[in-house]
């Protein structure tokens, strides 16, 4: 479904709207051919786009909806920009631990998602249409759909039709959320990401349904600006993905801000009477009903492949999405895939540079010019609850399903002295090295600041670094990031073996004499 509406119809709004989907948008004619042909405006879309213009190619770039896709419009940027009023509510209530007495704070709901949209409008130019005409893209919204191996229609909201001749093509039409069949969540009604972000009024009492990130960061944000929130989920803790120790952490602070925790919990229906909803479930402790004012769906996504004609061009999918192999290949030699359409990595960060990836083997492989594999690259990733959890790497259950030997360096943040001072010293940072060596298999940070710190250890493990280079590196003092430089300390200690101790202990006493 195409789509130029925005809820709320204000100047925000509008200026967003100006940007990313121009309401007078008129497609340009198309060229002969083009070098690459790019389905889908969000992230991976836009770098592909972007990049092959600005080496010379002649591009298409066709966009259903709004350009910027799910991380402007209603992921990443409207979420964290909330989440940073909440984070400042979150400051307030504990401030007299630092000794400061504030008043009792009110929040503005509706100016809190005022500033979202003022800030997701003032930098959507970034992905404007205009921009992008500037620096040579074709810009083309509509529905995109492969008639042949070689070209593209695209079809207008007034029903137009123009044909697009392309020598490669790049899907990255992205992902939606998961809605799972609960009966009667359809007609109680519900919200997803696509939806919550139109909010002006504050929802009461807000049941979210799924403890990943998404579900925990916007739970902890709604709890904080005022809602009362439960959140359900079938499984034991709130985000499975991570290790028990850092989710047990995130939920400590989510029920001591309040937010009201339904684990291992099934929903059987959702039923409503008049504006009430009420949520049916059970759990170990029997069957229960809760009223709320709002759901929230955050169970996952789900990718944008319908109606695109991937049969007819021999395109396979799977769960993941449009199947593609190491070099983001698709079964079609002519198309490839990045983002979330192919990625079980739903993130903006590898969408980016999974575009990267598919652009150099669509434009350049057939010129002998090296392949880069997807496999290569070194993905971290970070859930913005207070504190944020931030991974890269193996887990400790993935080296022993790959039985793989490791040892562990584990720093409490109660062990650094900045975290202490800044009363930020829930959380750790651990670092998981191939046994007996200073090689990085992973990490995982819990901190008020972990999506910054977890940075430092990814670029060691892009370039090969071990501990032993991060122990070398002299860090600022105080400061959050020597719980890292601590994980490196403790490994430069294991190389101080009994033996090393003795015959050092020996040199030290014949340089007494």
């Amino acid at each position: 479904m195409i789509s130029t509406n925005m809820l709320p119809n204000d100047a925000y709004n509008a200026q967003l709207l100006a940007h990313v989907h121009p309401p007078e948008w008129h497609n340009p004619t198309p060229q002969a051919k083009y070098n690459l042909v790019v389905i889908g405006a969000g992230s991976a879309g836009l770098i592909s786009a972007i990049a092959a213009a600005g080496l010379g190619g002649k591009v298409a770039l066709i966009e259903k909806n709004w350009m910027g896709g799910d991380c402007l419009n209603s992921g990443c940027v409207p979420s964290k920009t909330i989440i940073r009023s909440a984070k400042v509510m979150g400051e307030i209530q504990r401030a007299v631990a630092l000794g400061v007495n504030v008043a009792t704070p009110q929040v503005d709901f509706a100016a809190v998602m005022q500033r979202m949209r003022r800030v997701r409008a003032g930098i959507s130019h970034h992905d404007s249409a205009q921009r992008f005409t500037e620096l040579g893209v074709d810009v083309f919204f509509g529905e995109g759909q492969f008639t042949s191996a070689n070209t593209v229609d695209v079809r207008d909201a007034q029903g137009s039709r123009v044909s697009l001749n392309f020598k490669k093509a790049i899907i990255a039409t992205g992902s939606r959320a998961l809605v799972l069949p609960i009966p009667g969540l359809k007609e109680a009604g519900y919200l997803t990401n696509e939806t919550v972000f139109e909010l002006t009024e504050r929802p009461a009492r807000l049941a979210i349904i799924g403890v990943g990130p998404i579900g925990c960061e916007l739970a902890q944000a709604f709890q904080r600006l005022g809602s009362a929130v439960s959140v359900f989920d079938i499984a034991p803790q709130v985000l499975p993905r991570e290790e028990p120790a850092a989710a047990k952490i995130v939920q400590h602070a989510l029920e001591r801000d309040g937010v009201k925790l339904a684990l291992a919990s099934m929903i059987e229906q959702v039923t409503q009477t008049g504006a009430t909803k009420y949520i049916h479930f059970n759990n170990a402790s029997g069957a229960h009903r809760l009223e709320v004012d709002a759901i929230l769906m955050a169970v996952g996504r789900t990718p944008n492949i319908e109606n695109l004609g991937l049969e007819r061009v021999g395109v396979k999918t799977d769960k993941t999405g449009v199947w593609v192999d190491d070099y983001l290949q698709t079964s079609n030699h002519n198309i490839l895939a990045a983002g979330d359409v192919c990625m079980a990595y739903k993130f903006t960060h590898v969408a980016d540079f999974s575009a990267r990836i598919a652009l150099q083997n669509a434009l350049f492989s057939p010129f002998g010019i090296g392949r880069r594999k997807f496999s290569n690259l070194v993905i971290p990733w970070c859930t913005y609850t207070d504190p944020e959890v931030a991974h890269v790497g193996l887990y400790a259950h993935e080296a022993q399903k790959q039985n793989i030997a490791y040892d562990t360096f584990k720093v409490p943040l109660s062990a650094v002295d900045r975290a202490i001072a800044d009363d930020e010293n829930e959380g750790y940072v651990s670092v998981l090295t191939r046994k007996g060596s200073d090689v990085i298999l992973g990490a995982t940070i819990v901190g008020r600041h972990a999506g910054e710190l977890i940075s430092e250890i990814t670029l060691a493990m892009t370039n090969k670094l071990g501990l032993k280079a991060i122990a070398s590196t002299i860090h600022p003092y105080p400061t959050q990031a020597e719980g890292v430089r601590k994980a490196a300390d403790a490994w430069n200690r294991t190389r101080l073996t009994p033996r090393a101790k003795t015959l050092l202990g020996q040199w030290l006493a014949w340089g007494r004499r």
